[in-house]
């Protein structure tokens, strides 16, 4: 297993996407055993335009999610700046659920606890799945660059930064 980088994040690429869902097929298999795609830590969306667009979880910089949570269930890797979900201490209120901008969280009506995406430890399923590179890990500060060329200047401060 690769060992994660804390200068590495996720980053989707809408025009090299074509919407296939494998990524979602490799990260529901890796979690649960299954290619039920609604337990897909990432998800791959058609917009009212007919766009398809990528959602993960951004691991930000000040998350919310962690903020909010009551039984501090959510932490922040200070080394890795990764935001890991420990499900053991969830208590499954849902708050993180409720707070995340991005709807990342998901809760788990089997489990009875909030789920997200853990970068598969720093090996990510959806990466390696991804035929065409449309998901891939990115260093964060190419990442923002990326963003701000497609997308003008926007702040993309919610990507988690390196703690150094």
């Amino acid at each position: 297993m690769a060992k994660i980088s804390n200068r590495l994040t996720l980053l989707y690429d809408a025009e090299r996407c074509t919407g296939c869902l494998m990524c979602m097929i490799a990260c529901a298999f890796k979690h649960y055993r299954t290619t039920d795609i609604s337990k897909a830590h990432i998800r791959i969306v058609v917009t009212e335009d007919g766009e398809v667009e990528g959602l993960n979880c951004h691991h930000c910089e000040t998350p919310l999610c962690m903020t909010v949570c009551p039984s501090d269930a959510i932490v922040k890797d200070e080394e890795t700046g990764m935001v890991k979900f420990y499900n053991l201490r969830c208590i499954g209120c849902r708050s993180c659920v409720y707070v995340c901008p991005l709807s990342m969280p998901v809760f788990d009506e089997f489990l009875r606890v909030s789920v997200k995406c853990d970068l598969c430890d720093g090996d990510p399923e959806c990466v390696k799945f991804c035929s065409p590179q449309a998901i891939r890990l990115a260093d964060r500060e190419q990442a923002k660059q990326l963003l701000t060329a497609r997308y003008g200047a926007v702040s993309y401060t919610h990507l988690t930064l390196p703690t150094n």
